[in-house]
């Protein structure tokens, strides 16, 4: 099963005129997909790997899907969606183009999670014209040795420089985006989450407000088609243990905000995103069961999946477990495009922690996107 590949996404449809629901929805608003695809190469996400190779749509094309689409929905809200955003070079004209309509209508336009090694005040004056939001940042890991594992090519100068920029844009919120559990993760780690929360908090001196600073705990899942595909995600006992270990670092300290992902859902996260077409029946016995609209905290329950899992004959924990580099695995039938080859080479570079370059910048990585 071979993945198509849209090469040419301006000519692509795109729905400037969608149903807008009368209830409240998570993306109630305008969303621009500036590129698809990644090469940053963090080898943790899935998406950055599947949906390569990188195809940008021209910012005159965005500029009027974007005001279409505000005329015929009424949002007040414009995203500008991709896999890391702020890597798309036209940017600042974009927002230049989109501001001119957005901002004597009062539309707010915003950006995802951004990562913090291109972020500048020029962009940043460009975002608070409309309305100031907080700023988030994907850190992913706590210190630089586990950022280099996982190929987050992010350092500790960079988070800081960044949030001195917020601070005299006159930003005053900061929230951070870790992963518990990745490979090779150790207490030590833990520590250095709060030990750079810490430091981002007092990035502005003495003498200046401090920065809030929330601190975004999920747990981290394996996922098909990426170098962490073989890694072993830690139990919920475990979860639970590592988000005590930081709270407990973070609780005496002021204006740090710890929040984390439930860790029941991302054990079902887990099994569900590494098993095979065996899981189909476990799948509607669950549905069966009342397993509907769970994935809404205030409805989720783990009991029906268990339930269905043990009446499958299906032990969860194997699902979850580390595998062999040369065991067959449920997706192997499926072509994403990514060399299975490239992708054993980059878990063996995340266990000894050396970093992979970005190949827009330096020779070819032979991942097998391209052609």
């Amino acid at each position: 099963v071979t993945k198509r590949i849209i090469v040419d996404l301006d000519s692509a449809p795109y729905p400037t005129t969608p149903i807008v629901p009368s209830t409240e929805v998570v993306h109630d608003r305008v969303n621009l997909e500036l590129f698809r695809g990644c090469v940053r190469g963090c080898r943790f996400c899935q998406a950055g790997y599947v949906y390569r190779p990188i195809r940008a749509k021209k910012p005159e094309t965005l500029v009027r899907q974007g005001i279409e689409t505000l005329k015929n929905t009424g949002y007040q809200d414009v995203t500008l969606l991709s896999l890391s955003t702020s890597d798309y070079r036209p940017l600042a004209g974009l927002c230049d183009g989109l501001l001119e309509y957005c901002e004597p209508r009062s539309i707010e336009l915003s950006l995802p999670s951004l990562r913090a090694d291109n972020f500048s005040m020029e962009l940043m004056e460009k975002l608070q014209k409309v309305r100031k939001s907080g700023l988030t940042f994907a850190v992913e890991g706590g210190s630089q040795r586990l950022r280099d594992a996982i190929n987050k090519n992010v350092t500790e100068e960079d988070l800081l420089h960044t949030c001195q920029i917020a601070f005299a844009g006159g930003w005053n919120s900061v929230k951070l985006y870790y992963m518990l559990g990745l490979p090779t993760e150790t207490d030590d780690d833990l520590s250095a989450i709060v030990d750079l929360c810490c430091k981002v908090r007092d990035a502005a001196g003495r003498g200046s407000p401090r920065l809030q600073v929330t601190c975004a705990l999920s747990p981290f899942v394996p996922k098909p088609f990426t170098p962490f595909q073989w890694a072993e995600q830690i139990s919920q006992d475990e979860i639970v243990r590592r988000v005590h270990v930081i709270l407990e670092q973070a609780r005496p300290q002021k204006a740090i905000t710890v929040r984390w992902h439930e860790p029941a859902v991302s054990h079902l996260e887990g099994i569900l995103s590494r098993a095979g077409r065996e899981m189909a029946d476990c799948v509607e016995r669950a549905y069966r069961k009342g397993a509907v609209f769970r994935s809404w905290m205030e409805h989720f329950s783990l009991e029906p999946w268990q339930e269905a899992l043990r009446e499958c004959h299906l032990d969860e924990q194997s699902y979850i477990r580390k595998r062999d580099l040369d065991e067959p695995l449920p997706w192997d039938h499926l072509e994403a495009g990514i060399a299975n080859d490239f992708l054993k080479r980059e878990w063996k570079r995340a266990l000894e922690g050396k970093r992979t370059a970005d190949c827009r910048y330096a020779r070819c990585n032979g991942c097998g996107c391209c052609d």
